[in-house]
């Protein structure tokens, strides 16, 4: 298999690696912010209320590279809440307060209030205020809610969220961390390998998991068509089917595992890029449609709604708004042999990924994928007591045990990154 093109995008700062996470509750604890639907009293419109639980955690209070959301010019009493379809019994929350020093200030006070069905009720603590810091509030007894309100009263300025933890005891279900005896060893040899590797793995903020804890459990691709073939409607909805299916085998590896919030991931085709709209047979609206906008020699989706050209998670230039944004691109490409893979998606072989639209396992597409969620190569070595796997190119043609493992790996090392 042709060697992968990776292109991980370098951040123009580091952010804090592993050992410099903020303080956290223990990991038995679950924050349920992130399957919430968040609400603000009002939002600044370069801002946006998505940020206070996105998952991410900001480097500082003065946040220019994540999304963020502020007021200005607003003042007096804001509000943002975070709303679920269930109750859920909160035990304690956190809040990471935006601070730019100008218009945005940390609040005067601010409070917590739990929505009772019929009003808001304000929720006894002690509230500090602190910068660059996350603001914790314990409860004297678990909270039974839908609806969590952040009360925020100006003093200098208008006032805004980085981000928003809520709280429940006890883990969402599943197994930990409990690889087979016989694959720790090698499980071992290749995270170190990985952090000798590439100085910057903990700092990178662009691989598959982040991409899909910030779309809050699915993800958007943009297809790439490099070649003079036409498409028809069909082909376009079955290359959109395995697409999906590809992803899905990956995400299956984490249903129910160590805190994994997602029983299923779905997957969006919401663009297409070609040279000459005439070679898409098809005249409906269903995806957007980029038309001879060229790099790297070949057709490319729109850049101002791609997530590799905009990672703070903000896309005010792309057409549609951010609803229309696209994480991955699906590189297909006449003549392509191989594969190459990234946090910018993958390309293969357009003639290959036509000849497999019915395949179980499209074995080159599953490898490219498990690059874009940090998966290593492993051309000049072979882990201890392992010999055939996936990410071994040429050795195996469908996600192995090994791979599964590997692919967990990468989430109980990140996960505390989103709050999990």
């Amino acid at each position: 298999m042709k060697k992968r093109m990776r292109r991980l995008a370098i951040l123009p700062i580091l952010l804090i690696c592993g050992f410099l996470l903020p303080a956290r509750p223990a990991l038995a604890d679950t924050n349920v912010a992130m399957t919430a639907t968040p609400m603000a009293s009002y939002t600044s419109p370069w801002e946006s209320v998505a940020a206070i639980n996105d998952g991410i955690d900001p480097p500082s209070s003065n946040d220019t590279v994540n999304r963020r959301w502020g007021t200005w010019p607003n003042t007096g009493s804001q509000w943002a809440e975070l709303t679920w379809s269930a109750a859920q019994p909160l035990t304690s929350a956190e809040v990471y307060f935006f601070d730019d020093g100008g218009g945005v200030r940390v609040p005067a006070s601010w409070k917590l209030q739990r929505w009772t069905g019929s009003a808001y009720a304000d929720i006894p603590g002690t509230y500090p205020i602190n910068v660059n810091a996350y603001n914790r509030v314990t409860f004297a007894s678990a909270v039974s809610t839908t609806r969590l309100r952040v009360v925020l009263q100006s003093g200098q300025a208008s006032v805004g969220l980085l981000e928003v933890r809520a709280w429940t005891a006890g883990s969402p279900g599943g197994t930990g961390w409990n690889p087979p005896g016989n694959l720790v060893t090698p499980l071992n040899e290749v995270w170190q390998h990985q952090e000798s590797t590439y100085p910057n793995l903990y700092g990178f903020r662009n691989y598959g998991w982040d991409q899909v804890m910030a779309n809050r459990g699915s993800i958007n691709y943009c297809v790439r068509w490099d070649s003079s073939a036409s498409v028809t409607a069909a082909q376009r909805d079955q290359i959109h089917a395995t697409l999906a299916r590809q992803f899905k085998k990956w995400m299956d590896v984490m249903v129910g595992h160590n805190g994994w919030p997602y029983s299923s991931v779905p997957v969006k085709v919401v663009g297409w890029a070609v040279r000459d709209r005439a070679q898409l047979q098809w005249s409906d609206t269903s995806v957007d449609i980029y038309v001879n906008d060229i790099r790297e020699n070949a057709p490319q989706c729109a850049e101002a709604c791609g997530r590799f050209f905009n990672q703070s998670g903000n896309y005010p230039n792309c057409p549609g708004g951010a609803s229309h944004h696209y994480d991955m691109s699906l590189w297909l490409t006449a003549g392509f042999g191989g594969g190459a893979g990234g946090d910018w998606g993958q390309r293969i072989g357009s003639e290959y990924y036509l000849s497999n639209l019915n395949a179980d396992n499209v074995h080159i597409l599953l490898h490219e994928m498990g690059h874009s969620f940090g998966l290593d190569d492993f051309y000049d070595w072979t882990p201890t007591g392992v010999c055939c796997f996936l990410m071994k190119a040429g050795s195996a043609s469908s996600i192995t045990e090994f791979d599964a493992w590997m692919f967990r790996d990468w989430w109980r090392h990140l996960k505390s990154r989103y709050g999990v």
